[in-house]
């Protein structure tokens, strides 16, 4: 069977982009995103310094985690190992993105679809080599069968050392490097640049324009006595000054230094291609908005089943009701976020059953409907369009159906972002049950600020009033927990920082921790009757640390 990959010489490698140029005309790729691209990183120290070039694109992985997630087989693996995509079914959930450790994939700004290299099977399929492999002047990409030991690839795999990048995922990727340099295969390497060849950084909400316009040098005339006129500064159409000429070939005001001691040997990445932050705000927004709908849900459950409080019908209607509202946000907030939000329904018409986003699909339709059923039950019962004794036999058979989905409603987040294997942050153990907690926290929260409006039974407040603390409690303690336990990789070890030090400390530690958790706890053993302030600051601070959560992996590079 046929089985193709690539092998790149990187000491062949002049970094001319002609791979880059190629497959942009071959595959009609949009300015600001690339299936191929070349990095730069600098190593040495002056004045021996070099640059190493790296090609980089889709690894066509032989376990590709883009394909599991994918929850419409917009993504699918070809017998021949080529890992294709269908942009006519996309969804745009940019879960595939998620899920790819190399930064392979990026969002079509013309299509609003996942887009990546495809190895040029329209190419290959008519016995053509791919674009990029043809144009490469010193012959240092190669393509072919790797199971055919007679291809020019395999001769070359079996007589040369080659390396992958990242295999400890083990996605077996079948992009290999000739002479593959460590600091240009590993991202956290060399530090990140905000510069980038030929484009302007694109910001989270993508403000700034693609194309860098070019500024070219004018002579700034202005009058002087005497009538003549007078050549005053260089510069730029900007109005920057450009810099006064200097001695070329050395670096300016001397050698550099760290600490007082001359710099031996630095690293830095002079050019990669940008890769935009996918999910937003609507994620860790629909993480609160599910753990409530969920979490009023399991506690109505649980008090129908185990009698934890006596059942009252008002109760029942007013929490199920508001439950079935933030259910309703949280399915508009899942639509919101996909770039192709007219085609939702192809998750639940042509679902790829090995993905969570599919899986949680049909979890939340099930608890969805299930969940209502029960309310209309109660409501039925309540206006007596439904006798009371078949409600209260119905109801414990609603209760045993509806917990199980809840309880799935709020958890199967976190073996969705487990599968997101390109954010090694999100692998934790503990996630499924911090998820837990933070449900009752916030679905208790919620469900005592509803007694503003409803009496509940008494035993039901009792309940709920030591509910809250504690779930806020063993909810912090999770997250303390979690900063314990010793990170896989280096990427995931990055992220945390990113999160509790770096762009979203003041989300972590303001709004997570102190106005979340910190601050819950102290109005309820101090000041009882702010409990609803208590409440409030719960909600707010759960979604910033969600939003730093969600954020900070998006922020580590993996190319």
């Amino acid at each position: 069977m046929t089985n193709y990959g690539f092998l790149i010489d990187q000491s062949k490698c002049i970094g001319c982009h002609a791979c880059s140029t190629a497959c942009k005309s071959e595959n009609q790729v949009p300015l600001g995103v690339y299936r191929t691209w070349v990095k730069y990183v600098e190593t040495g120290a002056y004045p021996d310094v070099r640059r190493r070039f790296q090609v980089t694109r889709c690894n066509h992985c032989a376990n590709p985690p883009c394909v599991r997630i994918c929850p419409v087989t917009a993504m699918y693996q070809r017998d021949d190992g080529i890992v294709e995509f269908d942009p006519s079914i996309c969804i745009g959930c940019k879960s595939c993105m998620q899920a790819c450790p190399y930064d392979s994939i990026y969002l079509d700004p013309e299509t609003n679809t996942a887009a990546k290299c495809h190895f040029c099977a329209h190419r290959l399929d008519v016995g053509l080599e791919p674009a990029c492999v043809v144009v490469c002047p010193e012959h240092a990409i190669l393509a072919g069968d790797l199971n055919d030991p007679a291809s020019e690839i395999s001769r070359r795999l079996s007589t040369a050392q080659a390396t992958v990048r990242k295999p400890e995922q083990g996605t077996a990727p079948k992009l290999f490097y000739i002479n593959g340099n460590d600091w240009s295969l590993h991202p956290s390497a060399a530090p990140a640049s905000d510069s980038y060849v030929w484009a302007d950084k694109v910001t989270e909400q993508n403000v700034s324009a693609y194309a860098l316009p070019v500024h070219q040098p004018t002579l700034e005339n202005v009058g002087y006595a005497g009538g003549g006129r007078k050549r005053r500064s260089l510069t730029s159409h900007s109005g920057t000054p450009i810099r006064t000429p200097q001695p070329q070939g050395q670096p300016l005001n001397g050698p550099i230094q760290i600490g007082g001691r001359v710099a031996e040997h630095m690293v830095q990445t002079a050019y990669n291609a940008q890769h935009n932050i996918q999910w937003h705000w609507e994620l860790p927004a629909y993480l609160v908005t599910k753990n409530i709908a969920g979490g009023l849900f399991m506690l109505l459950s649980l008090g129908a089943m185990l009698n934890l409080f006596r059942f009252d019908s008002a109760t029942f209607l007013a929490a199920g009701f508001t439950a079935m509202l933030f259910m309703l946000i949280t399915v508009i907030l899942l639509i919101k976020d996909l770039s192709q939000p007219k085609r939702f329904l192809n998750i639940l018409l042509r679902p790829q059953w090995k993905s969570w986003v599919a899986r949680g699909a049909f979890i939340l339709v099930g608890f969805t409907a299930v969940g209502g059923v029960w309310w209309l039950i109660e409501g039925a019962a309540s206006l007596g369009w439904l006798s009371n004794d078949i409600a209260s036999a119905l109801r414990p058979i609603a209760a045993w159906l509806t917990f199980p989905l809840a309880l799935f409603s709020v958890i199967y987040t976190a073996f969705l972002l487990g599968q997101a294997e390109g954010r090694d942050m999100w692998q934790s153990n503990l996630l499924p049950f911090q998820l837990f907690s933070q449900s009752m926290m916030v679905a208790s929260g919620v469900f005592l600020a509803l007694n503003l409006f409803v009496n509940f039974p008494a035993d039901l407040t009792a309940l709920l009033t030591i509910l809250f603390p504690i779930s806020i409690a063993i909810n912090l303690l999770l997250t303390f927990a979690g900063k314990l336990n010793s990170f896989p990789t280096d990427t995931a070890m990055l992220a945390s920082r990113e999160m509790t030090h770096g762009k979203f400390r003041n989300h972590y530690w303001w709004g997570g921790i102190a106005l979340g958790h910190v601050i819950p706890l102290a109005l309820m053993i101090a000041f009882a009757p702010t409990l609803p302030v208590a409440v409030l600051a719960a909600l707010i601070g759960l979604f910033f640390y969600e939003y730093a959560f969600v954020m900070a992996p998006q922020y580590i590079p993996n190319s």
